[in-house]
């Protein structure tokens, strides 16, 4: 097994070097084939078996992409814990990459029961875990619980090892599993006993390497977590079933977004039109401007783009006492809302990635604002000038910080992050 550095917001991905064309897995929640004693993940006849310690080690470092070359369907299992994989970590060393961490932040409590295994997970501003474990029928309970850091996850997690209970052995040889197993690399309880090559390394090493495994099982949602996990009897199923549910968590904005999006324009009989692009220094009118964006009146915000540098766009929107929402917003006293000065910077800030031959054609859909802020109000007769600055462009997805003013002075700014899709 061999641990390759990997592109910026590329993930963890699992390689097979034995198999023609050497075809990859990513360790991503629907790849998830199997939960039995370990996770596997597959994709068409490709298979990797018990990933969840590789993972762990990773998402315990911090670390959010790499390659894992293997030349069999199951990593080398080391002692039974992650030790292994962190020395090697540290022998290869970890870069920093220029792409911002994308980490998840919990926002609500999640809660979901399956069988005896009861998972939740509440918000919390780093990542911690506070974990109950015990056999069917009681034996080694266990309780621990750590705010995970690289230090505290290499320091108190990560050389726990796996175990089983000794009654277990025969049914999982007949199955098929642990066909390496031995007391190198697991710990057996049998009764009161504990059978293992060296003294326990924890005082609480079995609910410790559930933790372990939970680490492991939840980075496949493909982001780091910001919440508190409350676990009692975890497992593999279960921990990929929680992994599901907050994965789906995740989408909701994608969701939303896709929910208040703009229906695409009538066909006009022009589908063979070329696309329009806007090459550095140019402007664009509003006739040209029609042909990439998809919006219309009364809910076009930008009448014209003034420039374009690189990754800078900017933008003009005429505000006139004719525009409709000034009827109601608010009589005697006109004022332009400011979500429509929101909605300016995402239109300008889709048009810079729209106007890529690529994407002619496409919508960007309106995925979230931050740090959004009003300064001043815009009223008629104003020009509203709308600077764009496009600062993560991944796939479909692009994130831009925008800026609106009026004679020099900031009106209102906001952190927009959109998606293209194609039209329906």
């Amino acid at each position: 097994m061999t641990f390759l550095p990997a592109p910026p917001n590329s993930g963890v991905r699992f390689r097979r070097t034995d198999l023609e064309g050497m075809p990859e897995v990513e360790a991503r929640i629907e790849n998830v084939s199997a939960t039995t004693r370990a996770t596997a993940l597959s994709r068409g006849n490709v298979k990797i078996q018990t990933v969840e310690h590789i993972l762990a080690a990773f998402a315990g470092r911090d670390i959010d992409n790499a390659i894992v070359e293997l030349d069999a369907n199951e990593p080398p299992i080391g002692d039974g814990s992650a030790r292994a994989y962190m020395e090697m970590i540290h022998h290869a060393g970890v870069a920093p990459q220029d792409e911002p961490r994308e980490v998840f932040r919990v926002q609500s409590p999640l809660f979901m029961e399956l069988g005896e295994t009861t998972l939740s997970v509440f918000p919390h501003e780093g990542f911690k875990i506070t974990c109950t474990s015990a056999d069917g029928r009681g034996r080694y309970t266990q309780f621990y619980t750590l705010e995970v850091t690289p230090e505290t996850w290499e320091r108190e997690l990560s050389h726990a090892r796996t175990f089983c209970y000794f009654e277990e052995i025969e049914a999982l040889i007949k199955n098929g599993l642990i066909r390496g197993g031995s007391l190198e690399n697991a710990v057996v309880i049998r009764d009161d006993a504990v059978l293992t090559t060296e003294p326990l390394r924890y005082p609480e090493e079995f609910v410790r390497h559930k933790m372990l495994d939970l680490i492991g099982d939840l980075s496949l949602v493909g982001a780091p977590l910001a919440g508190h996990v409350i676990a009692v009897k975890p497992g593999h199923a279960a921990n990929c079933e929680f992994a599901r549910l907050i994965a789906q968590e995740m989408r909701k904005p994608l969701e939303a977004a896709r929910t208040f999006a703009p229906p695409p324009p009538p066909a006009s009989g022009n589908a063979g039109e070329a696309a329009v692009e806007l090459k550095d220094g140019e402007t664009m009118d509003t006739a040209r401007l029609l042909k990439i964006i998809p919006h219309r009146y009364p809910f076009l915000m930008v009448d014209k783009i003034t420039k374009i540098d690189g990754m800078k766009i900017a933008g003009v929107k005429n505000v006139t006492i004719n525009e409709p929402y000034f009827q109601g917003h608010f009589p005697n006293h006109p004022i332009m809302p400011g979500v429509l000065q929101l909605e300016a910077i995402a239109q300008v800030a889709g048009i810079m990635m729209l106007r890529q031959a690529e994407n002619f054609g496409k919508l960007a859909y309106f995925m979230s604002a931050e740090s959004v802020r009003w300064r001043k109000p815009v009223r008629p007769g104003d020009t509203m000038l709308i600077e764009v600055e496009l600062t993560k462009s991944r796939g479909k997805i692009g994130k831009a910080k925008g800026v609106c003013s009026v004679d020099g002075e900031t009106v209102s700014e906001a952190e927009v992050t959109f998606m293209l899709f194609d039209r329906q």
